[in-house]
């Protein structure tokens, strides 16, 4: 088959900009194959590059005594204690998602749980944050339906428990959808396996599913914006098999059990491509690869057709060759291929043969540590527009209007597709804050949560960028966990545009600041650009992406309020309102700053909180909606019905931060106040539990009404009742 010329188009339909092709031309001294122009732009597109940001990436904070791994392997790797690690990543599948959702979002889910187990860590948990546009834009349902099918098929048919995530809904979302995917696992704490090659002349084997065309120039399309030809792209989304990727992660771990394996790698984004350059690249060699050996389900495939396949449920291992024969008996039992397709070379080379023929012959190195790394030029997001004086309200119509709209209507419609129970190691299912599951045999847990503002991070990215992180630790330490560590997945526009890159910045800074004064650091992560359709860009979403560790499940704090419960607040409210979700929802008003974070209160007050975790009955963070949401759903849950004594709206729904409301016997509420003043510590009492309607400052109606459209608003809003 004769290969297409290089010309200017298809340097340009590679993603390449001209002076990235003069770049090529420079360290090759000559025109490239059509397979090396495919490796090159697989390798320095910003999906597996990371080229706009790894500047940016290099301030946050990644270390500390927790932390066996920090970002630059499939997962990151944190010290549970007992000789245990968990191993955690988010991911984005982004693009894919909005093109094909099904298969989008299950692929993503496949990819995530390859990360975890990869490093030789069983997955025990995943999580999802999903951002979708308006409920009424035309293709929204579709998005929604298609999304929670393809990831309840995955994740449930593999056999994780979905624990935690969010779902929110921005016209920003409108053309560009994302699906970030969170999965953990466990791992013995001296067994992680990495993905450094080593030893020359090694044998370099493929592993699991057969090699096909779909996914070809999946990595390229996910670092490019959306236009009017998006359908177009429909041939760029992976095809999952969530029953293969059982049999593999099962064959995967019986191979890690035998000493076989030297390095081993993921085929993710790029395929067979990148996971050869990470493995040589980490090691300090090189891959010689044969592919006629590669294992193929469709016929006459070519060499720029495999090399940049993203088929999923696939393997790469570096392999003591005296092993071959028991480790290929492994996946021959599991019905999975293994073949020996390469070795590793002492010369820095990326050697491409296909049928006695050079397709490929670049220096390896260049493609992965020396690829292009942009200081892309950046403005400061400007001060936002002051928050105007909202209309007035009752405290009732302001609460109506929040369990009304799909963002914080009750979410069960969601997670109640996925299998949130297989493993039976789940204590706390999703629904409120963190999600936990018990380190299995042990009377261990670990809590999950997934938080960002997006609204808060577009008029303040440093402060948003904060507050992401403040909240997941909020949400972990109202279980009663430890905060350990995190993940991102930061989700932003076109980067070339000063504009979003000043959001970039502004959000790593506040991060970075929160992780470090939090002893929270960031472990592992993902970066998606280019979320834009048609020139609109989306809301910036850093997603954070926590961890926490409860080490003994009597520290846990799941329960519900009783009648005749105590609310009180840990923490300081001024009543702020800019960014709220009460002017967004009630009035439509974007506008304000977002809200300030202290971080010194932010741990002054989880350490307390936990301090005193046996005095609660209940425990939950304030954030979007403030105190009467939080109250509202806190109460609702027990069936109860709950009385705030205060009547000022900004009091009700400001979402100031460092913020907890905590359910207690008037016993223990009377120590709780005594504690705090030795601590320090603001807390006061706000109301109480019990009866049948919900007061608010005396304006009053039945628990009933109110649960009836909290539970109901999400399905009818986006039609996703069956006909």
């Amino acid at each position: 088959m004769d290969e297409p010329q290089i010309t200017e188009d298809l340097i340009a339909a590679h993603g390449l900009k001209p002076d990235e092709y003069q770049r090529i031309l420079g360290i090759i001294g000559r025109e490239p194959t059509f397979t090396e122009l495919g490796i090159f732009s697989a390798m320095w597109n910003e999906h597996c590059s990371y080229k706009s940001s790894k500047k940016w990436l290099r301030t946050l904070p990644t270390t500390g005594p927790q932390v066996i791994c920090g970002p630059g392997e499939n997962a990151g790797v944190v010290d549970i204690g007992d000789g245990q690690a968990v191993v955690f990543k988010m991911e984005s599948h982004n693009h894919p998602s909005y093109i094909e959702p099904h298969q989008g979002a299950a692929t993503g889910v496949g990819g995530i749980l390859r990360d975890v187990f990869t490093m030789g860590a069983r997955p025990i948990a995943a999580m999802d944050a999903l951002s979708f546009g308006r409920p009424q834009h035309p293709k929204t349902a579709h998005l929604v339906k298609g999304v929670v099918e393809g990831i309840g098929a995955y994740g449930n048919a593999f056999g994780v428990p979905n624990v935690g995530g969010e779902v929110r809904f921005h016209q920003s979302y409108d053309g560009n959808c994302l699906v970030n995917a969170f999965a953990a696992g466990l791992a013995d704490a001296d067994k992680i396996f990495y993905s450094a090659a080593s030893g020359v002349g090694m044998p370099v084997v493929y592993l699991g599913a057969k090699t096909g065309r779909d996914g070809v120039g999946g990595a390229t399309m996910a670092s490019a914006e959306f236009d009017d030809t998006i359908e177009e792209k429909r041939p760029t989304v992976q095809v999952g098999d969530p029953f293969t990727e059982k049999c593999l992660l099962e064959a995967c771990l019986e191979l890690m059990q035998t000493d076989s394996v030297i390095s081993i790698q993921d085929m993710g984004a790029a395929g067979l491509t990148c996971s050869a350059v990470e493995m040589g690249d980490k090691g300090g060699l090189g891959i010689k690869l044969n592919l006629e050996n590669v294992p193929q389900r469709e016929a006459h495939m070519t060499a720029y057709e495999m090399m940049l396949s993203e088929s999923q449920e696939r393997m790469l291992m570096v392999l003591k060759p005296e092993k071959e024969a028991e480790a290929r008996a492994i996946f021959v039992k599991w019905d999975l291929d293994f073949a020996i397709v390469g070795e590793t070379i002492a010369e820095d080379r990326f050697l491409i043969l296909h049928h006695n023929q050079v397709k490929a012959d670049l220096p390896l190195s260049k493609l992965s540590s020396s690829a292009p790394e942009y200081d892309r030029p950046w403005v400061e997001t400007p001060a936002a527009e002051a928050l105007p004086a909202l209309p007035a309200i009752t405290p009732i119509a302001a609460l109506k209007a929040l369990l009304g709209s799909p963002n914080y209507a009750h979410k069960g419609w969601v997670w109640e597709q996925y299998d949130t129970q297989v493993g039976a190691d789940t204590v706390r299912r999703p629904g409120l804050g963190a999600g936990v599951v018990r380190v299995h045999g042990t009377d261990k847990a670990l809590a999950f949560t997934s938080d960002v503002t997006p609204r808060y991070v577009k008029a303040n990215p440093y402060e948003g960028g904060k507050q992401a992180v403040a909240e997941a630790y909020r949400n972990l330490t109202a279980c009663g966990a430890l905060p350990l560590a995190t993940t991102d997945n930061l989700n932003f526009g076109n980067p070339e545009k000063p504009e979003i890159m000043g959001q970039l910045v502004g959000a790593v800074k506040g991060i970075g600041e929160a992780c470090a004064a939090l002893d929270f650091p960031i472990v592992s992560g993902n970066v998606s650009l280019y979320n834009e359709t048609d020139g609109k860009g989306i809301l910036p979403t850093p997603t954070i992406g926590g961890v926490g560790l409860i080490a003994h499940l009597d520290d846990l704090i799941a329960g519900l309020p009783v009648d005749g419960d105590v609310a009180l607040v840990i923490g300081t409210t001024q009543g702020h309102l800019g960014q709220s979700a009460l002017a967004a929802e009630a009035f439509g008003i974007d506008a304000g700053d977002a809200p300030h974070v202290d971080l010194a209160a932010e741990r002054k007050h989880g350490e307390f909180l936990r301090a005193n975790r046996k005095l609660f009955s209940a425990a939950t963070d304030l954030s979007d909606g403030g105190l009467a949401l939080a109250a509202f759903e806190m109460a609702e849950a027990a069936g109860l019905g709950v009385t705030l004594e205060q009547a000022d709206i900004a009091q009700l729904f400001g979402e100031d931060q460092a913020r907890y409301l905590v359910a207690c016997s008037a016993t223990n509420a009377a120590k709780l106040l005594e504690a705090a003043a030795s601590a320090g510590v603001p807390v006061a009492k706000v109301g109480g539990f019990g009866g049948e309607s919900v007061s608010l400052g005396g304006d009053a109606a039945a628990l009933a009404e109110l649960s009836a459209l909290y539970r109901s608003a999400f399905v009818e809003t986006l039609n996703l009742g069956i006909a």
